[in-house]
């Protein structure tokens, strides 16, 4: 009994002991839930601290009235620039369209010189020149009937008539003659072809025109074809 007494008392000794060492590690628990609690509040109050402190640092600071003036004279430079080049562009595209729409059709003129060359020519073999030199006999001309005369003059008439009309429809475009005969050799619309002595003209002086030569407004469609004089040589 006394063995048994003994054991029991040793029982209850042990459970003491862990009852207390649990109201003591509990006792800890509590203690290292409220450190842990203080601990995260005053991270929190840190981090909420830091936060503000960030949010004063973002926030810019106002303009002075100095800068939103020198901000508003670069603007208005910026646009006055932008303004004046919109300016220059339309000017331009305005001056190449009206470039474009007269000088469309230079290529039609073009081809239509060629056309009134043959013209020409056909009314200058049409009446030849008559010679004036008796040595040189002539032949007699081939009788021809009224109706061959009144033939061939409604025909040299019908090309006159055309060759004129073409020339009025170049004047209606600004298609003009280069002035040759008598004029002083200019280059930049004649083309000499062959220099011929002559005591008549002066030096450097067109004395005849071969092909004649015409501008579309300011531009040269073709030059004219000259014969150029030069002074005869004294001995």
């Amino acid at each position: 009994m006394a063995k048994k007494n003994k054991s029991m008392k040793q029982n209850e000794s042990q459970e003491i002991l862990t009852v207390s060492e649990v109201e003591s590690e509990a006792k800890n628990g509590n203690q290292d839930t409220t450190a842990s609690l203080e601990k995260s509040e005053s991270e929190k109050i840190s981090l909420e601290g830091n936060s503000s402190e960030n949010d004063k640092i973002a926030e810019p600071s106002e303009p002075t009235i100095e800068q939103l003036q020198s901000s508003l004279a670069v603007e208005k430079d910026r646009v006055l620039r932008l303004s004046a080049e919109f300016d220059n562009y339309k000017k331009r595209s305005a001056r190449e369209m009206a470039d474009f729409r007269k000088f469309a059709n230079e290529t039609v003129f073009r081809q239509l010189l060629t056309v009134v060359d043959n013209l020409e020519r056909a009314l200058q073999s049409a009446s030849p020149p008559v010679l004036n030199n008796p040595d040189i006999q002539q032949s007699e001309p081939a009788k021809e009937t009224p109706a061959n005369d009144a033939q061939k003059s409604a025909i040299i008439q019908g090309v006159e008539m055309t060759c004129k009309d073409i020339i009025k429809l170049f004047e209606t475009f600004n298609v003009k003659q280069v002035a040759a005969q008598g004029k002083p050799f200019d280059p930049l619309f004649h083309q000499a072809v062959s220099n011929q002595e002559s005591d008549q003209y002066p030096d450097n002086t067109v004395i005849a025109e071969l092909q004649k030569g015409y501008i579309l407004h300011d531009r040269l469609l073709r030059p004219s074809m000259v014969v150029v004089s030069k002074s005869a040589s004294r001995q």
